[in-house]
């Protein structure tokens, strides 16, 4: 049994086979109409998605196979104090594998360590959205024709937008690839994922507050919402909102054959004017990600003789305590904490969970 908590679980040569597999889907939608045939998903969102969501369950519907599940937080036994370890144990008497968005950075993993079924992470808070990750990689395959040798910007929210987070974990491993990371200075990409992934790989990258500067450069820009729900602070938020729009007149000092991403929902930070741009792909991601989780679902339901320890075996227990309170060792006391030494920094440890700095 396998499950899915980043896109670092699945290897290049993985990743490659389940874009191949997609793209059948896509071309041969009838070869796979009763591949999950009387297999069941359980979607557990505890907090509000509709492209993600909905994408799973057609997904699985389309695969011949039936959905369970709920949508908040409020309809689940987690709203009268049921752990997500309960919560993964019981639903794994009823489903034969879990798709889990949760608004606690490390739950889906929690999920993964205490279910009988495989677990897929549909986004946990701020931190990892594999998934979209890979529905991001399929669209640049189809678009550009390759996962190399590009230079992608991501703009707006770099520090909560966990779809961010996820596609640099996977693109730097892929030969030629630079990245123009577009932000102000509260949203700056997190630590972990600039010394741990970025600097740990020696990836070629730059910061910066420009995005018009930064435009004639790109081969992708990857646009990201201002998200209130991951502030604290609402005034931070209103003032830092609309720190970025994409408009046409700016869009004309990008490349003729640039492409535009954005994981969705759009606030105001794409001007609807470039939706008919054929540079603009953001709602051909969203197709892409049903044939996207076909292809992972199909792989996880059928994959056999997959031992390799969920953990790994370079992690330490109960010795450092995680601080973040976004982490869901947090909320859920009985956690095991779990880290593992930093990549940048022996004398730093790092949460197995949310991948913050643990004391």
């Amino acid at each position: 049994m396998r499950s899915i908590i980043d896109t670092v679980d699945l290897t290049t040569q993985e990743i490659d086979e389940l874009i191949k597999t997609a793209d059948d889907i896509a071309a041969h939608p009838e070869k796979y109409a009763e591949k999950c045939k009387g297999k069941k998903l359980a979607t557990l969102f505890f907090e509000p998605s509709t492209r993600t969501r909905l994408s799973f369950e057609a997904a699985m519907l389309e695969l011949g196979g039936s959905v369970i599940g709920f949508s908040s937080a409020s309809s689940s036994s987690a709203s009268k104090g049921e752990s997500v370890a309960d919560t993964a144990k019981v639903i794994s008497c009823y489903a034969d594998i879990i798709a889990m968005r949760h608004p606690e950075e490390g739950a889906p993993l929690v999920a993964a360590m205490n279910a009988s079924v495989p677990v897929i992470n549909a986004g946990d808070g701020g931190h990892k959205h594999p998934t979209q990750t890979l529905t991001d990689l399929l669209t640049i395959k189809r678009e550009k024709g390759r996962l190399d040798n590009l230079v992608v910007g991501f703009c707006g929210d770099l520090k909560y937008g966990r779809t961010v987070h996820s596609l640099i974990n996977a693109l730097v491993r892929y030969e030629g690839i630079k990245f123009v990371l577009i932000s102000p200075q509260e949203l700056r990409l997190p630590s972990y994922v600039r010394y741990d992934t970025l600097d740990k790989e020696n990836a070629v990258y730059e910061e910066t507050s420009d995005l018009e500067g930064s435009l004639p450069k790109l081969d992708v820009l990857y646009m990201t919402r201002i998200q209130q729900e991951r502030f604290a602070d609402f005034d931070e938020y209103e003032r830092l909102k609309d720190s970025y729009v994409l408009t046409v007149e700016k869009l004309k000092k990008a490349k003729e054959d640039m492409i535009i991403f954005h994981p969705l929902p759009r606030v105001n930070e794409i001007s609807v004017k470039i939706d008919n741009d054929p540079r603009a792909c953001y709602f051909k991601q969203v197709l892409n990600g049903k044939h996207m989780r076909m292809a992972l679902i199909l792989k996880l339901l059928t994959e056999k003789d997959y031992d390799k320890p969920l953990l790994g075996d370079d992690v330490i227990a109960n010795v450092y305590r995680c601080e973040n309170p976004r982490c869901i060792t947090s909320s859920e006391q009985e956690i095991v904490h779990y880290c593992r030494k930093a990549h940048s920094d022996d004398n730093i440890y790092r949460c197995v969970y949310c991948d913050k700095k643990v004391k």
